[in-house]
């Protein structure tokens, strides 16, 4: 009975790769040349997301067209957390950065043990191990990449409804990425830490872009900084990447905002509200120059009214909850203004 199974999945994973390759065969010479090996990189593709051998010789289709700026595009292939990035292609060198999981980088060389990379402004060595890349990495980049609305200008102003009329939500810094949803009349429609917005298309560029590495300098907290706002720190940037979940407090398998707080504080002993506004209040209030590692930040509307918070982790840096697509993540403190500043560690 188990011989017969084996061999009932054998005939299913040939039948898939014979299409698939059949599939790109009569698509172009190029296309043909790419047909056997995409098709070994799709089988498991197909199996696990239940594709018809159709959907996914289309999705297929898209990928190989598709270069988001790579010429050789690889993917970080981890199950949590994040692919370290090393100066030298050894266990030993020194980390340079890291690529949490889905983040995409260019492969510049590889010797089969390990990958020489570009990913953001991080370049060096990963292992092939926790690397996807030729065709997979390709059919897994066409899955991840997302479009972005780029401010290209300082102060740019983010508005309840499309009208220089509406009320300003929220300040957005030059270069700060927003997600996009769409262009509606000169004005493109976004989405801040869940909530929807409008910014004015003259002051934002619209593109497609993948995930990338983080610096080093951007996982730094600073000096003087006491031992328990470190480890603080260091504990919640190993849930980088994981879901946003809204309601939830869950730091693997999702939380929001407030949410994702209250549980890094709990590790350390201290209890807070699951709610952004009522975390505002559970704390001494500071000013941006007093800010450490480990002390809280909130963002709100124009009435000032508070509806999301993050934990600076040093180095202008904050992480936090943001929303369903881009889950736990790293951004600058000021990607939009903050309206309060708290000091819950007393140490």
């Amino acid at each position: 009975m188990m011989r017969g199974k084996r061999n009932a999945g054998r005939v299913v994973v040939l039948a898939i790769s014979m299409a698939i390759g059949t599939a790109f065969g009569s698509i172009s010479a190029d296309a043909a040349e790419l047909g056997p090996s995409m098709a070994s990189a799709g089988v498991s593709t197909v199996l696990e997301n239940n594709l018809s051998v159709e959907e996914y010789v289309e999705l297929a289709k898209q990928a190989q067209g598709a270069s988001w700026g790579y010429t050789h595009v690889g993917i970080a292939n981890v199950e949590s957390g994040n692919l370290n990035v090393r100066q030298e292609p050894s266990t030993s060198s020194k980390l340079v950065g890291k690529m949490p999981k889905d983040a995409a980088c260019e492969v510049l060389d590889s010797d089969g043990e390990w990958a020489h990379i570009q990913s953001g402004e991080v370049e060096g060595y990963v292992s092939q191990e926790y690397l996807l890349t030729g065709p997979e990495a390709k059919l897994r980049a066409n899955e991840l990449v997302h479009t972005v609305a780029v401010s290209n200008t300082n102060g740019l102003n983010v508005r309840e409804e499309p009208s220089t009329d509406s009320e300003i939500l929220t300040q957005i810094g030059e270069g700060e990425e927003l997600e996009y949803i769409e262009t509606i009349d000169g004005w493109v429609k976004v989405s801040i830490d869940g909530e929807e917005a409008y910014a004015s298309a003259e002051f934002v560029t619209v593109e497609e872009k993948l995930d990338t590495a983080i610096t080093m300098t951007e996982l730094l907290y600073g000096q003087g900084v006491s031992d328990v706002r470190v480890d603080l720190v260091e504990y919640a940037k190993q849930f980088l990447g994981n879901p946003y979940v809204w309601g939830g407090t869950s730091l693997t398998k999702g939380a929001d905002c407030s949410g994702f707080v209250l549980s890094v504080f709990k590790h350390y002993g201290i209890s807070l509200s699951h709610s952004s506004r009522a975390q505002a209040n559970e704390g001494t209030k500071i000013t941006a120059a007093d800010l450490q590692p480990g002390d809280l930040i909130f963002y709100g509307n124009s009435r000032g009214t508070i509806n999301h918070v993050a934990i600076y982790i040093g180095g202008g840096q904050i992480i936090h909850a943001s929303s369903p697509k881009t889950g736990i993540k790293i951004s600058n403190y000021t990607y939009r203004t903050p309206v309060k500043y708290v000091r819950v560690l007393q140490d």
